[in-house]
């Protein structure tokens, strides 16, 4: 996609020259800001493709940018972080992170995440065209505008949490593994183990409120989304 703009936010000189140098050459706008503060004001000013994002800068660190930015975008952001726990991991997707490498990282694997968070984002608008609207009794999903709805409420849902009910009612009373769920809604081989399905999973349930009932177990298999649509 050449001439689409990226924001590579890290206080560190050279992972930000290395970013640069491996993905100019690959047609992006690279624009750079070495702490939160200088990263909000660029976000203010341009429209991003994608936000590489590291978590420990000064002024304002990563996940203080990665709220303001989900206030009034859903532009895709992958973290950075020296930090490989679960706990980051999980905590950056519940902000709505849609993806999160560990330092230290080759630019490849970067490059890797972007074009399957690019692959995805085109799977969803293709799927979205073929039917926009779909309902299972009071839940209802608009796959254009990506708003949810649970008895005419709005509902607020991560991205992940968004992605991952949009994958199970186009693939409903179909059972899929945990590795099956984190290959095709995190779009990569994820380097962790299964507790972030059944982390996303619970979290999902819990916004769905009374409407969790489909979102089915499958003890020993996985997990299945079982409605009927109306």
């Amino acid at each position: 996609m050449d001439g689409e703009r990226i924001l590579i936010v890290d206080d560190e000189d050279r992972i930000r020259d290395m970013l640069r140098e491996y993905l100019s050459p690959q047609g992006y706008i690279i624009d750079e800001a070495a702490d939160g503060t200088e990263a909000l004001d660029l976000f203010k000013k341009y429209k991003y493709f994608i936000v590489i994002l590291d978590i420990m800068m000064p002024k304002l660190d990563g996940w203080t940018v990665c709220r303001e930015i989900r206030k009034t975008s859903q532009v895709p952001i992958i973290m950075l972080s020296a930090r490989g726990e679960e706990y980051d991991k999980l905590f950056g997707f519940e902000l709505g992170v849609d993806d999160y490498l560990v330092k230290p990282f080759s630019p490849k694997e970067l490059l890797a995440r972007m074009k399957a968070i690019i692959r995805r984002s085109a799977s969803s608008d293709s799927s979205s065209s073929q039917k926009n609207n779909v309902r299972f009794e009071g839940l209802s999903i608009n796959y254009s505008s990506r708003n949810v709805t649970v008895d005419g409420k709005l509902l607020s849902l991560t991205p992940k949490e968004y992605e991952l009910l949009s994958f199970f009612t186009r693939n409903p009373n179909k059972v899929f593994s945990r590795d099956q769920l984190l290959n095709e809604v995190w779009g990569y081989d994820f380097y962790g183990d299964h507790r972030t399905v059944d982390t996303h999973i619970k979290m999902l349930r819990e916004s769905l409120e009374h409407y969790r009932k489909f979102i089915i177990t499958v003890w020993g298999t996985g997990y299945k989304f079982e409605g009927g649509t109306k």
